[in-house]
């Protein structure tokens, strides 16, 4: 597909993550002091959107059934049973436009 703006950077502050739709697929971009990662935002374990969980640092608190993911690489950090980690996406940012590469 190659890259596809996601949002501005002015709508995600730092410490803050949002939900954005690209081509029907449901994204997290989150922006870690500066630096904006992107990865599904589903939970691979019961499809709620981690989105409307808790970030923490790096690392993304689902809301459902608390399963923790990185964001920056989508790696399962911690949860009581192996689960799939994350699909991770590259983000670049080109003056006040984040895109993400799919």
């Amino acid at each position: 597909m190659g890259k596809i703006i996601a949002c501005k950077t002015s709508d995600i502050s730092p410490g803050k993550m949002i939900k954005v739709s690209i081509d029907g697929k449901d994204i997290l971009v989150a922006n870690i002091d500066g630096k904006y990662c992107a990865t599904d935002d589903s939970c691979t374990h019961s499809g709620s959107s981690l989105s409307e969980g808790k970030l923490d640092g790096c690392v993304i608190t689902c809301g459902w059934h608390a399963a923790q993911f990185d964001c920056g690489t989508g790696k399962l950090v911690k949860f009581p049973v192996k689960i799939r980690d994350l699909a991770s996406y590259n983000v670049i940012v080109e003056s006040d436009n984040v895109f993400v590469e799919m």
